[in-house]
């Protein structure tokens, strides 16, 4: 027998031979394409190499490239698989040439077949009936003579045709002339033979097949028939054996004729004889005969008992036994369904993509290469997976097959599951009547939307979102204005967790393809339906083929929601279906809609009609320009963080919407706090640096000297104070806020913000209300946050107790000072509150998030109050163990870092052009760190970081389990600034550090820490491997101790690709971390220690009064431009028309110059606003005259940008 076998193809049939190699102990040796680089395939082979990018002729046909990789494998053996060069006598031949077993027929069989004009002269001479049909056609005048003497319709053929291509059905001589030349190029691009021949079509015919084996000796044995007429385009969707309604003389007829073909040219391998039967006139006709295993070869397998790759292999090695040895008895029915990526529902248009949810049924024999988070390309064959049933007999496979494609979801891209299940249930294939014409007329029915236009950002969102892994960085996502959100599914009676569509600014083109009822609530929106305008805030049946066209909002407001009977049919993803862009998972495909998305829905119930519902006119949210939000003070506050005047200020002040503002956070532009602190200490430069802790949704951060209110993709942890955090029930006015936007902030009391939450939710569950609607009052004295606190004495820490908003709240410990004992001691507390949990005892807590020094406590103020579990807590201090003797498990964990990567350097170019120029921490942080920690050459820096052993203390720092780490050794302990302000840009897996901490960032998105270089993901998204487990996609734990190393940038591209997909592994040391030896670590080098600070912090002050001789201590951000626009006033020429920003904004590309000639519809400039990206086209045909704004530049909405001039 073989050692090792090289597969000369890719996807299912790879991984199917694999499989049969594994049991007769050979060595597998895949080869694979880049696009190809997660295919299953890839993963399960024993060997790899890879042959190329993508295109398949660049690769899985170059035979050359195959060979060599033999050669150098060590492979006795190649088993071509089906499709590409498995029918190649050449390639057989090159094989032989090379010493090595080709596993299939000879060159010879494979000619003598392979072409199917001589197909049919071997089929002529061995009496086998034959199709009226010509010999290889000189012209297109011979096909046209010819056709009239055969009498249409005819197919046109390619004689090396396969799979469906290479042929055209042709009902007159115009459909021929117009097919000609088409199947000609199609046979030569595929197949490098561009013979033609005809044949008469029989109209209602079926295609059914003969399974042979030959041992090359002249024994041939026929495995059973199939049946494969159920084809679209020529191609097979659905096989089956046995045949059904086949008379038995018949049947034996088929298998008689197939073993007499292959005896006659002495066969050997695997082999299919195709026929078309004529089932009104009982006739069969030779067809063609497969030189290689069929793609529907699992079917007789599943009937037989038979191995076929296994007898292929066992033939080629000549170890096969006598084919006369084996009982061949077929035993009850097998069906299987192809499952290919393209849209039934637009002319089978190919689909590709990431498959975001692959599952499939274990009731059925599943062949496939895919499972989630492959992408699938355009470069293939559509095929996905094949799913195969056995059943006692026919009925039984049906229902059987049914009930598996129901339990099979894929998602992301388009597939023909649902367009199979309506086969199967049809009529003709139900009674057996199968024929090749059928499904041309199939009337697919899809529960689908077709998105024509997809709108500025419309994502799929749900109610509440992602709850349970802020502690690892991942944001809830959900609406942005969850009561709009809520309503719109309370008005199509939608259970409230279902998912809908946010949209905005500006809406998507949408037809419905099905029956549905919807509803669209939120701001003011230009709405159409089927040209004709649509109310909001009410329910509407919509017609299968309706159009809903969603404008622009209208003045006041941003966001709007649509809700559909049912909910989007998208898969979860970490429990909900909440689209987080950035982390490009949840909703659907995990982005934005796309024009050409194909969003699936629910089929409306015939038997439930449709009563209209509507909110009244006097609870419809009032939307404005002048927002009033109310707020808790808190977490942090005055005196210690902010001055009692900065407080003030903070209410006093009427605050402007910035237009760097997303669902991530947006940015206020308002009075600039004097501070209570001159810097942050350990923490960063910056007063407004804290040692992370965690945050809450709707906390306003200060990152600098500019507010954030932290929105529903914010990030979970981070190192900034928040003097007020937006109460639950007024999150959604977030929601609605745009640039230009005026904002005050109202503080109340915590049971007026119950009370509001109450009435939302009874509003939202009956659609009136019975009291007069609570407003945002004005409560006087804002208060404390501190809500309580527990003064440090005898073996006690300080404890405070902070308020941060009403559904969460941050218990800090000690002094606000980098101290391990401090990170012990919560987490001490969180192990105690996770076992009161378990144990039944606790409920009501929704997550548990550790910083630096405190724990995050997110509970639902409906199952657990407040009071209730601050006492809980006050009194579970006193029972928390002694820390002293504390030890926990830790993982050393060395990662691979680039120094200085190009893709760090890019980020911090993108800052000084769009963001800052003048920072001191640019153009290279590096040299920044080296110059505020007061070592004398760059290279110190470098050796610090790669000598460090970082602790991880927090998870999510920048989303997606971003450790936030510090060193172990405080003499490793870098100091920096953040960023001020932050970066809007920041590439995934880039390694900073800011204050005394350093982090990976989980994705890209923006920052504040000061890049030292780039190292591999901290996240996976789909896939589970040795370092990502349990269904974790997050790869590291609190206490693990990171070390890097150094690697190149071309080294790490390699990397990455490679850890994602588990050929990578990392080297990891399980360890446990003492508290008691590290304390004795700090004593005994204490005098380093001391000095090493006192060097530092020298340099740190140096550099600080460097800013303030520069002037850049007081880094003003940017205000809006409300002064008077002069360009407004230009004295314009005739034909001249100036053209102005729709948005406030930046500058992102100047894509014309003045002087240039310009298209009307064209795009000039592309405006950034809102972390997305706006086209101002031009208006009109003619030259740009001039342009007033600068890339980089600041723009406001309304602002004159250039003036063209129309061409006469």
């Amino acid at each position: 027998m073989f050692e090792k076998v090289l597969i000369a193809n890719r996807g299912a049939i790879a991984c199917r031979i694999i499989r049969t190699l594994r049991r007769m102990n050979v060595k597998s040796v895949a080869v694979y394409t880049e696009a190809d680089a997660l295919s299953r395939h890839v993963t399960e082979a024993d060997e790899t190499y890879c042959i190329g990018s993508g295109i398949a002729a660049e690769s899985y046909l170059r035979a050359d490239k195959i060979l060599e990789i033999a050669q150098q494998a060590g492979a006795q053996a190649i088993h071509p698989g089906y499709g590409f060069l498995s029918e190649k006598a050449d390639f057989a031949e090159q094989c032989i040439a090379h010493g090595i077993r080709f596993i299939g027929p000879t060159p010879q069989q494979m000619r003598a077949f392979g072409l199917k004009h001589t197909a049919r002269a071997l089929a002529l001479k061995n009496q086998v009936p034959l199709l009226p049909g010509t010999d290889l056609l000189e012209n297109l005048e011979a096909a046209c003579h010819q056709a009239k003497h055969i009498g249409y319709p005819v197919m046109l053929k390619s004689t090396a045709g396969g799979g469906g291509i290479g042929m055209r059905l042709c009902w007159n001589q115009d459909e021929l002339v117009g097919a000609y030349e088409s199947v000609k190029n199609l046979a030569q691009n595929n197949f490098k033979d561009a013979g033609l021949f005809l044949e008469k079509f029989v109209d209602r015919a079926r295609h059914i097949e003969v399974q042979i084996f030959g041992d090359g000796k002249g024994q041939v044995v026929a495995l059973g028939e199939r049946d494969c007429s159920m084809q679209r385009r020529n191609q097979k969707v659905i096989e089956e054996t046995p045949a059904p309604n086949l008379p038995p003389h018949l049947r034996q007829a088929l298998l008689d004729t197939a073993v007499r073909l292959g005896k006659a040219i002495h066969y050997q391998s695997a082999g299919t004889v195709e026929y078309i039967f004529d089932a009104a006139s009982g006739q069969f006709y030779f067809l063609e005969v497969n030189t290689r295993l069929q793609v529907e070869h699992g079917v007789t397998e599943e009937v037989t008992g038979i191995d076929l790759v296994e007898w292929m292999v066992r033939q080629a090695a000549d170890e096969l036994p006598a084919l006369d040895s084996f009982t061949i008895k077929p035993n009850g029915a097998s069906i299987q369904v192809r499952v290919y990526a393209e849209n039934p529902a637009k002319d089978f248009q190919p689909s590709s993509g990431i498959l975001t949810a692959a599952e499939f049924s274990t009731a059925a024999r599943v062949e496939t290469w895919v499972e989630r988070g492959i992408e699938v390309s355009a470069f293939y064959d559509p095929m996905l997976a094949k799913i195969i049933v056995h059943a006692p007999d026919r009925d039984t496979a049906i229902a059987k097959l049914l009930s598996v494609l129901d339990d099979t979801s894929l998602q992301g891209i388009e597939t023909n599951l649902a367009y199979l299940k309506q086969i199967l249930h049809s009529a003709v294939f139900r009674s057996g009547q199968p024929y090749t014409q059928f499904l041309n007329g199939f009337n697919y029915q899809p529960h689908s939307i077709d998105v024509l236009n997809a709108g500025v950002q419309t994502t799929i969102q749900d109610y509440p979102g992602r709850i349970g892994y802020w502690n690892v960085g991942v944001p809830p996502s959900g609406p942005m204005d969850s009561l709009a959100f809520r309503l719109a599914n309370r008005l199509v009676n939608n259970p409230e967790d279902s998912a809908g569509l946010e949209i905005t600014l500006a809406g998507p083109t949408l037809r419905f393809n099905c029956d549905s009822i919807i509803a669209l609530c939120g701001a003011s929106i230009d709405v159409l339906l089927d040209s004709e305008p649509l109310s909001q805030w009410q329910s509407h049946f919509v017609k299968a083929g309706t159009l809903l066209q969603i404008g622009k909002v209208k003045q006041s407001g941003s966001r709007v929601y649509l809700a559909v009977q049912g909910g989007f049919q998208v898969p979860d993803y970490l429990g909900s279906k909440s689209t987080f862009t950035l982390g490009q998972f949840g909703g659907h495909a995990g982005r934005v809609l796309r024009v050409g998305d194909v969003l699936h829905i629910q089929p409306l119930q015939p038997s439930q009609p449709h009563l209209s519902q509507h909110l009244s006119q006097e609870l419809i949210p009032r939307y404005t320009d002048h927002w009033e939000i109310a707020v808790l003070v808190g977490p942090h506050g005055a005196p210690d963080f902010f001055t009692e005047a900065d407080i003030e200020h903070f209410f006093a002040a009427e605050w402007k919407v910035h237009h760097n503002s997303s669902r991530t956070g947006i940015r206020l532009i308002g009075p600039k706090p004097q501070w209570a602190r001159t810097d942050g200490g350990e923490a960063g430069l910056h007063p407004s640096n804290i040692h992370d802790n965690a945050y809450a949704v709707g906390a306003v951060d200060f990152t600098g000297d500019m507010p954030i209110i932290l929105g529903p993709d914010g990030p979970s942890l981070g190192g900034f104070v928040c003097p007020v955090t937006i109460v639950h029930a007024e999150l959604w006015k977030t929601g609605q806020l745009k640039p230009g936007d005026s904002v005050r902030f109202l503080p109340i009391a915590l049971a007026h913000a119950l009370a509001l939450e109450k009435q939302q939710n009874l509003l939202i569950q009956q659609l009136r209300v019975d009291q007069i609607p609570i407003t945002s009052a004005h409560s006087g004295n804002p208060g404390s946050p501190v809500l309580h606190c527990i003064r440090e004495h005898t073996e006690q820490v300080q404890v405070t107790y902070r308020q941060s908003g009403d559904k969460y709240l941050l218990i800090e410990y000690g002094p606000p000072v980098l101290d391990l004992n401090l990170r012990f001691r919560a987490h001490a507390l969180m192990t105690w509150l996770q076992q009161r949990i378990e144990a039944g005892e606790l409920t009501g807590i929704l997550d548990l998030t550790p910083g630096i020094r405190s724990l995050q406590i997110h509970f639902d103020s409906n199952r657990l109050s407040r009071e209730t579990l601050l006492d809980l807590l006050i009194a579970g201090e006193s029972k928390l163990p002694a820390i002293d003797a504390m030890e926990v498990p830790s993982r050393i964990i060395h990662l691979p870092l680039s120094w200085d990567d190009a893709a760090t350097r890019l980020a911090i170019e993108k800052y000084m052009q769009s963001v800052r120029s003048d920072a001191p921490w640019c153009p290279s942080n590096i040299e920044f760190i080296r110059r505020i920690n007061g070592l004398e050459k760059i290279e110190d820096v470098q050796h610090i970081v790669f000598a460090a052993s970082y602790l991880v203390m927090g998870l999510g720092d920048v989303y997606l389990g971003a450790p936030v780490a510090t060193p172990l050794d405080p003499r490793h302990r870098l100091v920096t600034t953040k960023y001020n302000p932050a970066r809007t840009w920041t590439p995934e897996n880039a390694v900073g550090i800011g204050g005394a901490y350093l982090c990976v960032y989980g994705m890209e998105g923006p920052g504040g820490y000061q890049f030292v270089g780039r190292t591999i993901p901290m996240w996976n998204r789909y896939r589970q491997t040795a370092d990502f487990k349990e269904g974790k996609p997050w790869l590291l734990r609190f206490f693990d101790q990171i070390r890097f190393y150094p690697v190149s940038e071309s080294e790490l591209l390699k990397l990455r690709k490679d850890f994602i997909s588990g050929r990578f592994k990392l080297r990891t040391e399980e360890t446990v971390l003492s508290l008691k030896q590290y304390n004795a670590f700090l004593q005994q080098h204490a005098a380093s220690i001391t000095a090493f600070k006192a060097t530092q912090q020298a340099a740190f002050e140096a550099e600080r009064q460097r800013w303030e001789a520069n002037g850049q201590s007081q880094y003003v951000s940017e205000d809006m431009l409300d002064e008077a626009d002069t360009q407004s006033e230009l004295d314009l020429p005739p034909g001249a028309q100036a053209v102005s920003s729709q948005v406030t904004g930046t500058v992102w590309k100047l894509l014309v110059k003045e002087g240039d000639h310009v298209d009307a519809g064209n795009p000039v400039i592309m405006i950034e606003s809102m972390k997305m990206e706006f086209p101002v086209d031009a208006p009109l045909t003619g030259t740009v005259r001039q342009i007033f704004c600068k890339q980089g530049g600041y723009v406001s909405a309304g602002q004159v940008l250039f003036v063209i001039q129309e061409e006469n």
